[in-house]
């Protein structure tokens, strides 16, 4: 199984005024510029840590899933959550080809943890034999930054001034893992795996 972003989150998405006021940078400098772009790295690394953790997409954008087979051909969950809509169920065969099936077949099972793909009738389809299951979906809790919940933003923003105030040491620090305030206010959002019908 393989899953890929299909886009970066927009930088006009990014809360880097939010960062600079949880940092009381100053403004008006000569390499404002350069500080917004390493702010924007800052956080584009916090909300990778953070969604990984908690397998949510914080902000609206869209994923492929590759899968060689259906868990449960009634039931797939999909790898993360929030998911609003499924843009494309395809079948690609051995020699490339894709046969994207009708919209009749499936519909979407919103959860805030466990979003599933479900059958409309007895099954999912199966894939070609030496093909795969390609699911194009978007997922993320909105296009804006206003759109994700509080504690996830605070979140985000502690986590990158984490990583801007440690930008000179050695890099032990970050491998210790993350903030126990960071842990603290994702803690809630994590989703429990498990195995059974429809499980990923």
């Amino acid at each position: 199984m393989m899953l890929t972003e299909l886009g970066p989150v927009p930088v006009a998405a990014l809360p880097v005024q939010a960062l600079k006021d949880h940092l009381r940078l100053g403004t008006g400098f000569a390499d404002a510029a350069l500080q917004e772009d390493l702010l924007a790295d800052y956080l584009r690394g916090a909300l990778a840590a953070i969604e990984g953790r908690i397998g949510k997409a914080l902000i609206s954008r869209d994923f492929k899933w590759v899968l060689s087979d259906w868990r449960d051909a009634q039931a797939q969950a999909l790898p993360l959550a929030p998911v609003t809509a499924i843009l494309a169920l395809e079948m690609r065969r051995a020699d490339g080809q894709a046969d994207v099936l009708p919209p009749s077949l499936y519909r979407l099972v919103p959860d805030m943890h466990r979003p599933r793909l479900e059958a409309s009738a007895s099954a999912l389809p199966l894939p070609p034999a030496g093909g795969r299951i390609e699911i194009t979906f978007t997922a993320g809790f909105g296009p804006e930054w206003a759109d994700v919940p509080a504690d996830l933003a605070l979140a985000v923003l502690r986590l990158a001034a984490e990583y801007y105030e440690t930008r000179h040491d050695s890099g032990a620090r970050q491998a210790q893992g993350l903030p126990h305030a960071v842990v603290t206010l994702i803690e809630r959002w994590r989703t429990v795996r498990l195995l059974g019908v429809g499980a990923a």
